[in-house]
């Protein structure tokens, strides 16, 4: 149980990570529980550090007392190499966004899977899992479908625009969930592929706002759908909006950034987030953002 009175140190490594929301959504559970938390942006980008000094910087944050980092693009996958010991499944994921340090020792977790894993069964409890058709194969796109088939979809379509790689991940996967149908599919086979799904995931930048527009044309929605975003800025994306006007239960963005964050926060203090809290901190941030754009 850890010691309410302890201090927390805890960094953020990656790309362009100074506008983040994810330190003060930490900060603010810490300041709630009593905590002396702090979470400081490590920003490769204004360092000029490539990935790859990550190794550094994780020996670094150790020299200093840092209690943990949280890692993002592009050092998930570059991590694994530096690490002492890794969750399983962050290990089948081959990416780490959570490495905790522990008697001078890195274990890594992957809070990506887990948060996804933690929005689903809260914003949408009940959702029929039988078949998913999930837009997106990239990092956080395996992360959320490995997530869908832990929770227990049947039959996952993995839609990817680079045919390769759904297919590597489609096969990845497969061999992780044997009890499951894993297919990778093209973007030509969405209105084959919609009448057949109960629900649709969306892991690609479409609808953030230096991407915007949806993902797929909002008539292969139908209101016994559900639709789940991983897009939070704007946390009503083009594809919320649509699928909330066609009927369909709806799961925005903000609910996995919420779901991994609070995982983190339990990793890094061995304390119990409260999600609500933390959702409604976070939607605050994002209105504030909103505001000032």
């Amino acid at each position: 149980m850890s010691n309410r009175t302890e201090s927390y140190l805890v960094g953020l490594v990656g790309d362009g990570v100074m506008p983040s929301l994810t330190p003060p959504m930490h900060e603010r559970e810490g300041d709630v529980q009593g905590l002396r938390y702090l979470y400081r942006p490590i920003d490769l980008l204004e360092l000029g550090l490539p990935g790859e000094a990550v190794g550094q910087l994780l020996q670094g944050a150790r020299s200093l007392g840092f209690n943990g980092l949280n890692i993002t693009h592009p050092c998930k996958q570059l991590v694994l190499q530096h690490l002492d010991e890794v969750s399983p499944d962050a290990l089948r994921l081959g990416a780490v966004n959570t490495v905790v340090i522990e008697d001078g020792r890195f274990i890594g977790h992957n809070t990506d899977f887990s948060g996804f894993a933690a929005a689903l069964a809260a914003g949408l409890p009940g959702a029929k899992l039988d078949r998913v058709v999930q837009l997106g194969a990239g990092g956080a796109g395996s992360a959320v479908a490995y997530a869908l088939l832990t929770a227990g979809v049947r039959h996952l379509d993995l839609v990817d625009m680079d045919p390769a790689r759904g297919a590597a991940r489609a096969a990845e996967l497969a061999g992780f969930f044997p009890d499951s149908t894993v297919a990778a599919r093209t973007t030509t086979e969405l209105p084959q592929l919609m009448p057949l799904a109960d629900g649709l995931v969306h892991c690609t930048p479409v609808g953030m706002a230096a991407h915007p527009g949806v993902p797929l044309d909002l008539d292969l929605l139908e209101s016994r759908h559900w639709v789940a975003d991983i897009v939070y800025r704007p946390i009503d994306t083009a594809l919320v909006r649509g699928a909330r006007a066609k009927g369909c239960e709806v799961l925005d963005g903000g609910r996995m950034a919420v779901g991994q964050a609070a995982d983190a926060f339990r990793i890094f203090t061995g304390l119990e987030a409260d999600p609500a809290r933390m959702r409604s901190h976070f939607l605050e941030l994002v209105a504030a953002e909103e505001v000032a754009a």
